[in-house]
């Protein structure tokens, strides 16, 4: 069965991380849902450098289809709009009652899963501009964390999203069919994926 993933996106949303997360999940044939999650109800938005982006969907118009995946991308003001969203956060609470992935990138840890207390006791990583807002304890400086207890993945930004983004695949779809999407984009040879064969 196809997996489904949300990827909500507002304007100030981090773009070299939303178009990755995007662009590498769907060529694991995944049925990727880009969702705006701005208050105004446009599906045009505005990134963090000023390239735009048209969402496919309103958050509130998928908000009760379930999803494997729940990705969220940083930059810090798009990060801020999905915190102050009360809808995506009853969504991410939702997820993982149902024990189902949710991925964050950049600031997006902090600014939504840590300040809604989402995941007490989770290990994360997030941009390092933003990491004082997890607890000692659990930060973590790995470039990709993942608390496998919790089914939550971290990450740090714009330069770690691909890692981000095929760590996405060995969650869901397991190491071998993560080296058959990373093999072809020439992902960096320390990422060890030529020696991964069995499924995670």
């Amino acid at each position: 069965m196809t997996k489904r993933i949300l990827v909500p996106i507002a304007n100030g949303t981090e773009e070299i991380e939303a178009v990755t997360i995007i662009d590498t999940l769907t060529r694991a044939n995944y049925h990727v849902s880009v969702a705006s999650a701005d208050f105004d109800g446009k599906l045009t938005v505005t990134c963090s450098r000023g390239v735009v982006l048209t969402a496919q969907h309103r958050l509130v118009d998928i908000a009760d289809e379930e999803f494997d995946a729940i990705v969220l991308p940083g930059g810090q003001a798009g990060a801020e709009v999905l915190q102050q969203s009360t809808l995506l956060v009853e969504m991410l609470r939702q997820q993982k009652y149902d024990g189902r992935l949710v991925a964050a990138i950049c600031a997006a840890p902090a600014l939504v899963l840590q300040y809604h207390g989402l995941y007490p006791g989770a290990i994360m990583t997030g941009h390092p501009n933003f990491q004082e807002q997890i607890p000692a304890s659990l930060r973590r400086t790995k470039r990709v964390t993942f608390d496998v207890t919790n089914n939550v993945l971290t990450s740090q930004g714009p330069g770690s999203s691909l890692e981000f983004a095929i760590e996405i695949i060995i969650r869901l779809s397991g190491k071998t069919v993560a080296k058959q999407i990373a093999e072809p984009m020439m992902v960096l040879p320390q990422l060890h994926y030529d020696k991964l064969s069995e499924d995670a």
